[in-house]
């Protein structure tokens, strides 16, 4: 398993990756810049959460390490990984339906609420990593 050591870093296929599920103390990154955007992480054993230029991208309970987020026009992707089965919310459009994948298999059809949030559960097993794949329907 592998988490962020430094909270928050870039990857080489233009992907962020963020998160520590292992902290005991409440810890923050603020104002980490990528591609024009400023993002903020909170992480820690029972809490993850991104924003990015003030908005909500991510949030986790318990806490979780996300590798490789892409965030596109239609959705997003990214692995996530955690000692426990975790409840993810993540932003996107308001009032639109996205298509969930997880780990290769069909997940549904969720709409999101007057918010642009969308809820989803990754169920850890041996690996404790889930890839997941949110697209506009």
């Amino acid at each position: 398993m592998a988490v962020v050591g430094e909270l928050i870093r870039k990857e080489s296929d233009g992907s962020i990756s963020f998160g520590n599920y292992e902290l005991a103390a409440k810890s923050k990154q603020d104002n980490f810049k990528h591609e024009g955007d400023i993002y903020k992480v909170k992480t820690f054993n029972e809490i993850t959460k991104l924003e990015k230029n003030g908005s909500f991208v991510y949030e986790s309970v318990p806490g979780t390490t996300v590798l490789g987020l892409s965030i596109t026009e239609d959705g997003m992707s990214f692995g996530v990984e955690g000692k426990d089965s975790a409840q993810i919310t993540v932003g996107l459009e308001e009032e639109a339906e996205y298509k969930i994948t997880v780990n290769g298999k069909d997940a549904g059809t969720i709409k999101t609420n007057l918010g642009g949030k969308l809820s989803l559960s990754a169920q850890f097993d041996d690996s404790h990593h889930v890839d997941v794949v949110i697209k506009k329907a």
